[in-house]
């Protein structure tokens, strides 16, 4: 992709955007002035790189009004892409109403976020809503009669989701993608503890593929998942792969042992919701190794961070204390230190990561300028969204 301008980049932070089924259906950048970012829209999409980097998806934009949206930005912003999250108090502008609705004629998707000023009547061309439900969602059915989709967003757990999909809402944004994690639900959809550990144990210390295969053999959710994997489009090959030497010959030591760091996280069956911690895992995993490597860092370091990031989810994976699970693999001191405590660069940034945003002196901490954040953000998203299409 092509450099960005690192210096006054502003420091704005993506997050995924899911429909019922755990599976990202768009990314949503917040533009408005309580976001302190309401001058970054320009300078985003200056470049192709936004829309390329989360391509196929859509992109949604939360704005105060259409009046942040000049006809020379238009010209960057393509309708079949681009989603506007309209604060709704801006109808009550004059002229806000016909602004919106020529931004309709020309094929934009307009959600009205939040509730209307009083004596404010809906347009009946707007009938898509965005509401922030972290305090509660409506009451069920009540979005029945509008069209859709909507977008629930701000939810910080799998009840509040799963009271705003009873409200009506098909798209849901918030922490509960980072918490919930569906495939822990039941006995029957996962391994036990043990075995996992004992799969991440043989990861850690750089063991036999031997070994590996052995454990796989005894596991068939994970099993399925690998072959399923290294058959899909990501690795277009032209071999039918069947076995697990045989993938572990046409991956590479190195490859497989990335991949299985991810899909420890695909514990759901075939035909259940995506595990929402997956897509998770593999942004996080990417964006510290790209920054390693923006370091200067070798490969073997790059993979270090890359298991820190994969490796982060791992107590609400299985409902675990991390020092639990750490005890019972061997990582290097910092890895740990970075898992535990949240300790040196991968752990500061870890800390930024899930903080959902960023400042200067957190930035300064962690070693990266704001260009490089951003720039590592879309990689990561890049890549996470291939693995979730894909696994």
């Amino acid at each position: 992709m092509a450099a960005l301008d690192l210096t006054p980049f502003p420091l704005v932070q993506m997050h995924p955007i899911a429909n019922g089924r755990n599976e990202w259906v768009a990314l949503g950048l917040d533009l408005r002035a309580r976001s302190g970012n309401a001058d970054a829209l320009p300078l985003l999409f200056g470049s192709p790189d936004l829309l390329a980097a989360i391509a196929p998806l859509d992109c949604v934009l939360q704005l105060d009004g259409p009046a942040q949206l000049p006809l020379p930005l238009l010209k960057q912003l393509p309708p079949q892409r681009v989603v506007l999250a309209i604060d709704a108090a801006a109808l009550a502008q004059d002229g806000a109403p016909r602004q919106l609705a020529a931004l309709q004629e020309e094929g934009y998707r307009i959600l009205l976020d939040g509730a209307l000023a009083p004596g404010v009547a809906r347009p009946a061309t707007l009938r898509a809503v965005a509401l922030d439900c972290g305090a509660g969602a409506p009451p069920p059915g009540q979005l029945l009669a509008l069209f859709g989709p909507h977008l629930a967003y701000g939810l910080p757990d799998q009840r509040a989701m799963q009271a705003c999909e009873k409200a009506g809402f098909a798209w849901f944004a918030g922490a509960y993608l980072e918490r919930c994690c569906p495939a822990g639900a039941g006995a029957s959809e996962v391994p036990t503890r043990r075995r996992l550990l004992g799969l991440l144990a043989l990861l850690a210390r750089d063991a036999d593929s031997r070994e590996l295969e052995t454990l796989l053999k005894q596991d068939p959710v994970l099993s399925w998942h690998l072959l399923k994997l290294v058959n899909s489009a990501a690795f277009a090959l032209n071999t039918q792969i069947t076995g697990f030497a045989q993938a572990i010959a046409l991956l590479g030591r190195r490859q497989l042992q990335r991949w299985l760091q991810l899909l420890l996280y695909a514990r759901t069956d075939a035909e259940g919701p995506l595990n929402p911690l997956l897509p998770q895992a593999a942004l996080r995993a990417a964006r510290l190794e790209v920054l390693c490597k923006m370091d200067g860092g070798n490969r073997d370091e790059q993979d270090l961070a890359f298991m820190t990031g994969a490796f982060s989810l791992l107590d609400h994976l299985l409902g675990m204390h991390m020092a639990e699970i750490v005890g019972e693999l061997c990582l290097p001191a910092h890895v740990e230190a970075a898992l535990l405590r949240r300790e040196g660069i991968n752990g500061a940034r870890l800390r930024l990561m899930e903080g959902g945003g960023a400042h200067a002196q957190a930035l300064a901490a962690a070693g990266v300028d704001a260009g490089s954040w951003w720039r590592s953000q879309l990689h990561a998203y890049h890549w996470a969204i291939q693995v979730g299409r894909n696994v």
